[in-house]
């Protein structure tokens, strides 16, 4: 292995490590179904779009455990440059063809096709200037490959208490295999 390589063999070992020690274990009555996240995520998505996300008190375990089993997919990313996705329910999981071990390793770009990636930053960057967009329209493929078109998807800035950013979130109850 070359000098170069070595290098960028080193920085992805150190990411990969990095994120093992920042994941979050699959949700469960264990950990209250991960209420924190599931917190951000209904919070965010009220201040934002002044409507609740699903049902419920967001710190709660039921409003967690009702976001993980929602009929509707549910994903969230880091904030990193390459963000990676760090949340999704059962109905992403299902669609997307992973489990949450492989979902949250997964940076969250390679939910499209590499022919509508652009499209997805260009997505993501108006996202970042409003805080939301909803009616989003695209193509998404699943780790097998199977493409499916979302339909009036909602895709909002996190932010916790603070007003801290920590990444992005998506949801949508409308599909269509391709």
């Amino acid at each position: 292995m070359s000098w170069p390589a070595t290098i960028a063999h080193r920085r992805f070992i150190d990411r990969y490590q990095n994120l093992e020690s920042r994941q979050m274990h699959y949700p469960s009555e264990a950990n209250d179904f991960q209420a924190p996240h599931a917190a951000l995520l209904g919070d965010s998505y009220l201040k934002l779009l002044h409507r609740p996300l699903i049902g419920g008190e967001c710190g709660s375990k039921a409003f967690a455990r009702a976001l993980f089993e929602a009929p509707f997919a549910v994903v969230s990313h880091d904030t990193e440059a390459d963000p990676i996705f760090n949340y999704a329910n059962r109905k992403a999981q299902e669609l997307f063809g992973m489990d949450w071990q492989e979902f949250t390793r997964t940076p969250s770009r390679y939910s499209a096709e590499p022919v509508n990636r652009e499209e997805r930053q260009r997505l993501l960057d108006q996202v970042d200037r409003h805080g939301f967009i909803d009616h989003y329209q695209g193509v998404r493929i699943s780790k097998q490959g199977r493409r499916f078109m979302i339909r009036n998807a909602v895709v909002w800035n996190l932010s916790d208490d603070d007003g801290l950013y920590r990444g992005q979130a998506a949801c949508f109850a409308e599909w269509l295999y391709l």
